[in-house]
């Protein structure tokens, strides 16, 4: 599954034009609708020249573009160009809507199932972040 995830990402990277990294920081500004440099350096776990890169690759491709912060004039945020929201978009509902008729195809039985699963799954991951290493 986790090569799916992967192999599928990669589709949406090659359709956007963005290397993995690019496309992070695309899922990161299409979630939040726009974010400053900083912030968008932790939320990738980056450093800021990275991210500088990471950013002018997105502006030079038309995936975003530099704005004045509303409230500190010293300040930029990143927004993402609503085309290439549409575009990630287009690339992602077949797999959204795919996911979407499963579930709905699901009974009771099975989503308490499976809602069981995953949350022992979360706990197992919970408890081996907890670990010490």
């Amino acid at each position: 599954m986790v090569h799916l995830s992967r192999a599928f990402e990669r589709q949406v990277g090659h359709a956007l034009d963005v290397n993995s990294t690019d496309l992070s920081a695309m899922e990161h500004l299409i979630q939040e609708g726009s974010l400053t440099p900083g912030e968008l350096a932790r939320r990738l776990d980056i450093s800021t020249a990275a991210t500088t890169l990471v950013v002018d690759r997105l502006v030079a491709l038309g995936h975003a573009q530099r704005n004045p912060h509303a409230s500190d004039r010293r300040k930029v945020v990143v927004v993402p160009a609503p085309e290439s929201v549409a575009r990630a978009f287009h690339e992602l509902l077949p797999v959204i809507g795919g996911v979407a008729s499963v579930t709905d195809e699901l009974t009771d039985d099975e989503r308490r199932v499976i809602e069981a699963f995953l949350d022992r799954v979360v706990g197992v991951y919970y408890s081996a972040l907890r670990a010490p290493a």
